[in-house]
């Protein structure tokens, strides 16, 4: 069984999507139809633009859900059998699946990655990513800090768990992780606390957006971060949708569950290769690959 997999933030670089623009007159129209809808030439900044420039949420996240929904949407013979995506990712798959049309899937992004940029703006807070620690050690340390804001974030694969909070809180969090045995506790360069408490405001807007939105059955489940099993209830996909902003993003145990209920082949549908790294350490026996 196919499953498609789909990236998150951090997976951009300057001239992604630039060769399918150019070769595919399908995929030339759909990034022109995005430029209308986001109301700027976000193509200039894609195929372009620096790495300073790609890095701004409000470009990443419409940049990286265009790059993989459309290569999904010009793969002749796509076909999921299931479909997963990393946070962000989880937009792209939600297209790639049927649930949501492509112009609803970029206006809701859009809407995401500026309420995200706000809450940054409200809260400045931060992440960070721990290496070589149990997920139960970082969990019992993260709950052991009750004066500051400090979650687990992404579980992205065994020994990889990303915490999320207040400036201070990771800082405290990142010594007390290398006093416990962490190989490394390394702040990351991003502009807020995603997927803890401190994205309330940004979950309450994208909140109403997600329900005015109009949701369709889906062609195979998807595999939410929140839920990390088959799921293909549309009011399920949207209340776990919801919660997404402020939960974490469980990865290893979407992969596994996919792999149990039959996944063989995992694609990587969008830019970079972060994901196939993931499900490499998560399930080895898998098979991987970029489209």
């Amino acid at each position: 069984m196919k499953a498609f997999v789909f990236p998150g933030q951090g997976a951009q670089f300057p001239g992604m999507g630039k060769a399918l623009y150019e070769e595919n007159p399908q995929a030339k129209a759909l990034f022109e139809q995005a430029n209308e809808i986001l109301g700027f030439r976000i193509t200039d900044i894609m195929f372009d633009g620096t790495v300073e420039e790609l890095k701004e949420t409000k470009v990443t996240q419409p940049a990286i859900f265009l790059h993989s929904v459309i290569l999904a949407k010009t793969t002749p013979d796509f076909a999921p059998d299931m479909v997963a995506g990393h946070s962000l990712g989880e937009f792209s798959a939600l297209v790639a699946n049927g649930t949501l049309a492509f112009e609803d899937g970029l206006k809701l992004v859009y809407q995401r990655a500026l309420a995200m940029q706000e809450a940054c703006e409200i809260n400045p807070s931060t992440m960070a990513a721990i290496l070589g620690l149990a997920d139960e050690k970082v969990e019992e340390i993260c709950a052991g800090i009750t004066d500051e804001i400090v979650v687990p974030a992404n579980y992205n694969c065994p020994g990889q768990l990303v915490i999320s909070g207040s400036n201070k809180g990771i800082k405290i969090a990142c010594e007390k992780m290398i006093e416990a045995g962490a190989k490394r506790a390394l702040p990351l360069p991003v502009g807020g606390a995603f997927h803890s408490p401190l994205m309330e405001p940004a979950r309450e807007k994208l909140q109403k957006a997600i329900e005015a939105t109009e949701f369709s059955n889906p062609i195979c489940p998807v595999y939410q971060n929140v839920s990390t099993t088959a799921v293909s209830d549309v009011a399920e996909i949207k209340s776990n949708l919801i919660a997404q902003l402020t939960a974490p993003v469980k990865w290893t145990q979407s992969v596994q569950n996919m792999a149990k209920d039959g996944a063989t082949e995992f694609l990587e549908c969008g830019p970079g290769k972060v994901l196939q790294g993931l499900v490499k350490k998560i399930h080895p026996e898998a098979e991987v690959s970029g489209l």
